[in-house]
């Protein structure tokens, strides 16, 4: 049995993220990305196999090179449903603004 990895499971390493913001910037190669971390360029590897298998990171095939670019609808998803938590905390503000002004006025 396959299993999927989870877009969240994804980001939630730090290194992932530095990865994410690295490529923020344009496509890079594997090799580029290793530059920037004091990890084996096997450890970066399988932090990009990560990303890739969560979508969140395309691979691109230019001669015999590998360029890894983010992709932006992914990340749309992540951001909509984050948007969903921060639309529920607003609400639950505003009801401890309320319940504040109640016991405020007593």
């Amino acid at each position: 049995m396959e299993t999927r990895r989870d877009v969240f499971q994804a980001i939630a390493d730090p290194t992932r993220r530095a990865i994410m913001l690295l490529l923020t910037v344009g496509a890079m190669t594997p090799n580029a990305i290793a530059e920037h971390f004091n990890s084996s360029r096997q450890a970066v590897s399988k932090h990009l196999q990560i990303l890739v298998e969560c979508e969140i990171v395309k691979q691109e095939q230019k001669g015999r090179e590998i360029n890894y670019h983010l992709n932006a609808d992914k990340m749309k998803d992540i951001e909509k449903w984050l948007e969903q938590f921060k639309q529920l905390l607003a609400k639950r503000f505003d009801q401890l603004d309320s319940v504040l002004e109640q016991l405020k006025s007593r």
